[in-house]
């Protein structure tokens, strides 16, 4: 499905206020797993409190032991200091990586913002080598800002 036709997908589960916020992130990360076929992990990490550190709150995809990134710490923990989109076609020649899975080639991590401060991002692992392009960007930096509007 492009990524045009999700839009609007990702848009209703987000107004659905008969589920919670976690249950609609939770839908949305499905329907990006289930939609795109190199989208092999998606989860939204928020920033823990007034810690320097991110927090998992939702994710579809193999179980992950990284529920706690320190600020620095990994691609994640990255984008939580740069504020900046963060592509890596080839996670193997990434120095500050955290490995989640042998199984993961690459990964794309957009950061959320609110009122203008990073409070958190999704996070896509893929088991595909450099799949991800600009319109994958595009797209999820969409899909972050439906996200603001219910946080």
């Amino acid at each position: 499905m492009p990524f045009e036709d999700l839009k609007p997908e990702v848009s209703k589960i987000l107004v659905n206020k008969n589920n919670t916020v976690t249950e609609r992130l939770q839908l949305v990360c499905q329907l990006l797993k289930d939609t795109i076929n190199y989208y092999d992990w998606v989860g939204f990490y928020f920033r823990n409190g007034s810690k320097e550190e991110l927090k998992l709150r939702t994710y579809v995809g193999e179980k992950t032991d990284h529920e706690i990134i320190p600020f620095g710490k990994g691609i994640c923990g990255q984008v939580a200091v740069s504020n900046k989109n963060f592509v890596v076609p080839d996670v193997q020649a990434q120095d500050n990586y955290i490995a989640c899975s042998i199984t993961v080639k690459s990964e794309i991590v957009i950061p959320l913002f609110k009122d203008g401060e990073n409070i958190g991002q999704i996070d896509i692992d893929s088991n595909t080598p450099d799949p991800f392009t600009e319109q994958d960007e595009r797209f999820l930096e969409f899909v972050n800002q439906e996200v603001a509007k219910i946080l």
